[in-house]
C-alpha cells in the first residue's frame, strides 16, 4: 500500500454540520491503525479507497451543485419566447376583433392556435427549469450508489469472521476460510468494520446537507439504514465475543 502523507491535526469539529474534512481526516487515522495491526488486508485496501472517495467528495459537491450556464441560458431563451408568442397572440386578436364579426371569429381561432405554441413551449420550459435539478441528482445519485456499495464490501469482509469457533470446536472443510484471527485480533477487526461502515454514512449524509432534494435525501436515508443494519450485525459477534470473558 502506498505510503501517504500525514494529515495534519484539525481544530475542534462544528456542532451544526459535518466537515468533509474532518471526515477525511478520520477515515486516515482508520487506515493507519488497520493497516498497523493488520498489515496488507482486504479491510485496509477497501479503506484506502474509501480514503480516495473522501478526499474528491467534497470536489464533487462542488461540482454538482455548480450552476449548469448552458441550460441556464436555453432556459431564458425559451422563457422570452414564451413571452413573445404570448405578446403574439393577444396582439392578432386586437388587431383583428376591431375589423368585424368574421374577423373576430378568425382571431379566436388565431388566439386558440397561439394559445396551443405557447402552451407547447410552456412545457419545453418546465422541461429546462427542471433538467439542471435532475441532472444534479443524478450525479449525487451516482455517488450515493458507489458508497453503498463499499458498505456491502464491508459486510462481505466480516462474513466469514465468525465469533462461535471460540465457543465450541468446529472441524473446518476443505472448503471452509482460513481463520487465522486470535479472539482479541478478531475483535479489533469486527470493530474497525462497524467503524468503516459509519464513516460511509457520513459520507453519504454530507449529499443530504448540501442538497435539499427528496430522492437525494431517500437515498442517504436508505444507506443509513443499510450501514445501522449491518452494523448491528457486527455488534451481535463483538457481544458473543464478549461474553466469553
Amino acid at each position: 500500500m502506498t505510503a501517504r502523507p500525514a494529515l495534519p491535526d484539525l481544530p475542534p469539529p462544528s456542532t451544526r454540520s459535518l466537515d468533509p474534512e474532518r471526515i477525511v481526516y478520520t477515515i486516515d487515522k482508520l487506515r493507519s491503525r488497520i493497516e498497523e495491526r493488520f498489515p496488507g488486508s482486504g479491510l485496509g485496501r477497501l479503506c484506502e479507497s474509501l480514503l480516495e472517495i473522501g478526499e474528491q467528495t467534497k470536489a464533487r459537491l462542488d461540482r454538482i451543485e455548480r450552476p449548469v450556464w448552458w441550460l441556464r441560458t436555453a432556459t431564458w431563451l425559451m422563457a422570452g419566447l414564451v413571452l413573445v408568442g404570448a405578446v403574439a397572440a393577444i396582439r392578432a386578436v386586437l388587431i383583428e376583433i376591431p375589423a368585424g364579426f368574421g374577423s373576430a371569429f378568425e382571431a379566436v381561432e388565431l388566439l386558440e392556435s397561439g394559445i396551443q405554441d405557447v402552451i407547447f413551449i410552456g412545457f419545453l420550459l418546465v422541461f429546462l427549469i427542471t433538467a439542471e435539478n435532475r441532472l444534479r441528482r443524478m450525479q449525487a445519485l451516482g455517488h450515493i450508489r458507489e458508497l453503498r456499495a463499499i458498505a456491502h464490501i464491508v459486510d462481505m469482509h466480516q462474513l466469514t469472521k465468525d465469533p462461535d469457533r471460540f465457543l465450541h470446536a468446529i472441524d473446518d472443510t476443505v472448503s471452509s476460510p482460513r481463520r487465522t484471527l486470535t479472539r482479541d485480533q478478531l475483535g479489533r477487526y469486527l470493530d474497525y468494520c462497524s467503524e468503516l461502515l459509519s464513516l460511509v454514512s457520513k459520507l453519504a449524509a454530507l449529499y443530504a446537507e448540501r442538497f435539499n432534494d427528496t430522492v437525494i435525501l431517500q437515498a442517504v436515508d436508505e444507506v443509513e439504514a443499510l450501514t445501522t443494519g449491518l452494523s448491528a450485525k457486527i455488534w451481535q459477534k463483538i457481544m458473543v465475543l464478549d461474553a466469553q470473558d
